[in-house]
This record gives C-alpha cells, sequence and structure tokens, in this order.
C-alpha cells in the first residue's frame, strides 16, 4: 500500500514536470517569435536604405553580332537563303584586382532592435592585359564597356569616380549584357576595334588598360567582394570589434582587437572559379531571318555550335569573400540555449524536494511542487524581457536575483525554516552560475553539461548509498 503512494506520489511529480515541460516550449516559442521581429526589422532597413552589398568586377566587355547566310530546305523541299543574325558578349577578367576599404559602422534602432549597418569606403585598382581575338566573316564588334556589379544600387552614396589610365570616365547605370544576371554601372570604353580589309570582317583588339575607382556604398550588416581577377589583393578595415568571416576564402591575416578588426586577402584565380561562374559559355541570342525563332548558343571563334539553355548565375551565387558586422552577444541566441536547460532545473529541484521529503519525513504537496516549478520557469521569460533593454548579463544577474530570493521567501515558509530555505537558495544559486558558465563557454558547452549531470548523479548516489529504501517507503504516511 505504501509502495503505491509512493508511485502515485512519482506519477503525480512526473506529471507536473511535463506541464512544466510544456511552459518551457511556450517560452521558447516566445524567442522564437521574438528573433523572428529582430529578423524583420533588419529586412525594413533593407528596405528602407539598402541591403546585405556584393561587389564584382570591373569586367571589360565587348558586344558582338555574327551575320550568316545560310540555305535551308521549307517543308514543300524548295530551297531557300536565310539570314541568321546571332548577338552575344566577350568577357574579361582583369590581371590584377586591388581593393583597399574601410566599414563605418553605425546603427539604426527598429522598436527594440538594433541593426548594424555600414558605408563602405573603398579605392579599387584594376589592370587588364592586352586582348585580341582573329577576324571572322560576318562578325563584327560593338563598343567596349566596363562593368561594375553591386548588388543593391540604393547603397551607392554619391557618384563613383571611375578612371581610365587617370582619365575620368562616365558611369551609367545598368550592366549590359549582363543585365540578366546582376546589377550594377557600366562605363563605355574608347573603341579600339580595326576593320580587316575585306570590309565585312572585324578584328578585336583591346590594349592594355589600368582602372581606378573610388566608391562609397551603403549596406546592411554583411559586405561581400567576388575575387574575379587573376591575381586578387584584398584589404578592410573597420572599427567594429566583432567581425564574422564568411564566404569561400578566409583572410590570410586577421588582427581583430578592442578598437576594431584589419584583414587581408590574396587569392588567385586557381583558387576561385568567379570568373567562370559569371562568364560561363559565350552567352549568344540567335534570330532568324524566316521564322523569327529565337534560341541559345555558345559562340566558338572557329565555329557556332548549338548548346543547351545555359542561365546566368546570381551575383548571390559567385564565390567571394565576406564581412558580416554581428553582435558580441545574440541575446535570443543565448536565451534559446538557456530554455534547453530549464527542464534540467526543474527536474534537479523536484529530485532534490523528494530527497528532503524522504529523509526528514516532511510531505510536500503536488501544488507546492507546481509553484516552485513555475518560479523556476519564469526565470528564463525574465531574462529574455529584461536582454532586450540591456546588457546580456546585467539581464542574467537580475533574473536570477530576482528568482532566487523569491524562491527563499517561499520555501521558508514551505520547509519551514530559513535554514532549510538558504540551502536550497545556494543550490539554485550554484545552478545558475553553472548554467552562464554553459552559455558563455559555448564550445565547451557539451563538455560542462555532461560533467554537471555526471556530478549531480555522483552527489545524490554518495547522498543516499546508505538509505533504507524499503523503511523509509514503509514508513510514510
Amino acid at each position: 500500500m505504501n509502495f503505491l503512494k509512493t508511485l502515485l506520489r512519482v506519477t503525480i511529480i512526473g506529471g507536473l514536470i511535463l506541464m512544466l515541460l510544456i511552459s518551457l516550449l511556450m517560452i521558447r516559442g516566445v524567442v522564437t517569435d521574438r528573433t523572428r521581429y529582430r529578423t524583420e526589422a533588419v529586412q525594413r532597413v533593407s528596405d528602407s536604405m539598402a541591403g546585405s552589398q556584393q561587389l564584382l568586377g570591373p569586367l571589360r566587355i565587348v558586344p558582338w553580332t555574327l551575320t550568316q547566310e545560310i540555305e535551308t530546305t521549307d517543308t514543300n523541299g524548295r530551297k531557300q537563303t536565310e539570314t541568321r543574325s546571332t548577338s552575344g558578349y566577350l568577357a574579361q577578367a582583369p590581371k590584377t584586382l586591388d581593393v583597399d576599404g574601410s566599414l563605418k559602422p553605425d546603427t539604426r534602432r527598429i522598436r527594440l532592435y538594433d541593426v548594424r549597418i555600414y558605408e563602405f569606403q573603398s579605392k579599387l585598382k584594376a589592370a587588364f592585359e592586352p586582348y585580341s581575338v582573329a577576324a571572322m566573316p560576318g562578325l563584327r564588334y560593338g563598343d567596349p564597356y566596363i562593368v561594375i556589379g553591386v548588388e543593391d544600387m540604393r547603397g551607392l552614396v554619391g557618384i563613383p569616380a571611375l578612371r581610365l589610365n587617370g582619365q575620368a570616365l562616365m558611369m551609367e547605370p545598368g550592366t549590359g549584357d549582363l543585365g540578366g544576371s546582376f546589377n550594377g554601372m557600366h562605363a563605355m570604353l574608347p573603341s579600339t576595334g580595326a576593320d580587316a580589309t575585306d570590309g565585312q570582317a572585324h578584328m578585336l583588339k583591346l590594349a592594355a588598360q589600368e582602372f581606378e575607382l573610388d566608391m562609397n556604398l551603403l549596406g546592411t550588416e554583411s559586405l561581400a567582394i567576388s575575387p574575379i581577377a587573376d591575381s586578387n589583393r584584398i584589404d578592410l578595415r573597420s572599427s567594429w570589434p566583432h567581425p564574422s568571416f564568411l564566404g569561400r576564402f578566409l583572410p590570410n591575416e586577421r588582427h581583430i582587437d578592442a578598437g576594431g578588426f584589419t584583414a587581408h586577402w590574396e587569392i588567385s584565380s586557381l583558387a576561385s572559379n568567379a570568373f567562370a561562374q559569371v562568364a560561363g559559355p559565350a552567352y549568344t541570342r540567335r534570330v532568324s531571318s524566316i521564322t523569327g525563332e529565337e534560341n541559345l548558343v555558345v559562340l566558338d571563334m572557329a565555329a557556332i555550335q548549338e548548346t543547351g539553355h545555359w542561365s546566368m548565375p546570381r551575383l548571390s551565387s559567385v564565390d567571394k569573400i565576406n564581412v558580416n558586422l554581428v553582435e558580441p552577444v545574440d541575446v535570443y541566441t543565448q536565451a534559446d540555449r538557456a530554455t534547453k536547460y530549464g527542464v534540467l532545473f526543474v527536474i534537479l529541484t523536484f529530485v532534490a524536494f523528494m530527497l528532503f521529503e524522504l529523509i526528514k519525513r516532511l510531505p510536500i504537496h503536488p501544488l507546492q511542487y507546481l509553484l516552485v516549478g513555475l518560479a523556476l520557469a519564469i526565470f528564463f521569460l525574465l531574462l529574455l524581457s529584461l536582454s532586450e533593454h540591456m546588457m546580456f548579463w546585467k539581464a542574467y544577474l537580475i533574473a536570477a536575483a530576482a528568482c532566487i530570493v523569491l524562491q527563499f521567501f517561499y520555501l521558508s515558509g514551505v520547509l519551514k525554516s530559513w535554514l532549510r530555505a538558504a540551502g536550497f537558495a545556494t543550490m539554485l544559486t550554484a545552478l545558475y552560475g553553472v548554467l552562464y558558465g554553459l552559455l558563455v563557454s559555448e564550445d565547451n558547452s557539451l563538455l560542462m553539461g555532461s560533467l554537471l549531470l555526471f556530478g549531480v548523479l555522483a552527489a545524490i548516489m554518495a547522498l543516499t548509498r546508505k538509505l533504507d529504501w524499503y523503511q523509509i517507503t514503509s514508513s510514510l504516511r
């Protein structure tokens, strides 16, 4: 009979733990909602100013048109001459690309959420080698131009200053033949094509050119640069002391301290596939003079060969280096990680209550278990709400102190002793201290959590190793 009473009590307490677990899951739902609200705040800033930025280029582009007379046979077997006009472009990457830039961080506050923005002040230098292609009958080249890809053109501050061999060029919106792939701007170049002697075939001949670009660009949280040249050197610096380096390439050298960071990349075309991703096959469009049909082909300077459809990639899919200006402490990530340990708090406290109840013969009502468990759960809600208004460690200290004082006051009545209540308050203080250690030591959290569970189990086994459980359960009323 006493065994059944004990089993019923354990079952009731297990049910209370499940109820509190549902409460903790609801609190985690609140954390998820607040995280979504912050994402919406970032999107609002991106929509009203400029989003994350990516810079690509410059590329030297030459449009071309190929006109061919082809004999075909119609459905009635009659021969006819069809004029096919095919157009496309040639793309050349620079031999060297040097980017030197400074990120000036700033903050936009949307309700409770801080959104990190920046102004990218850059100086870009690119050198192109001479480029020539032999003449081909019916092939004519258009005027060459330089293209620079920018993810969000709304972020441009003023007019970028582009110089060719020291002479200023006028920038225009759009990326010409690359317009189906990404946004940006272009500038027309002096024509250097030379007509062949037959008056129909044209030879393409581009001289070596050096470009300099001064540009200021606004963005939100993230900046990316594609290493499009044969040899790329990128130097970035900022006063923001918490960068996150992502993308395909980490810095070769970096220095981070309280005053900010500096980072340096050296990337060759042997390591980067950026240019091939942008240029792909020589993209062309053929138009028939008879049927008006359009299809895609690939230009081989010796012949024209049919191919399947090829879709130019979006700028975001091109190889890049990436720098994020992240917050030093993401309160929502920390709060979410904290709630994962909430059930551990409840179980350890309830186990301590049950041991106290069995050893000291002092019955504790299930409702009292529930109130203590709710006080443990409310800590995580306090932590979340306070951390949105102050530094995380301060929010944690206030929330923990408030819950410990509440538990101490309540348990002094439940356990009928201030000294016993102080013992439980000390246990809770130790638990909150260990939890904070788990949160700030993300890389070691699994190890520390495993050691905590092992230590608690070892302590319980050591304290109860000499107890006569049959005698204790038989003596319960």
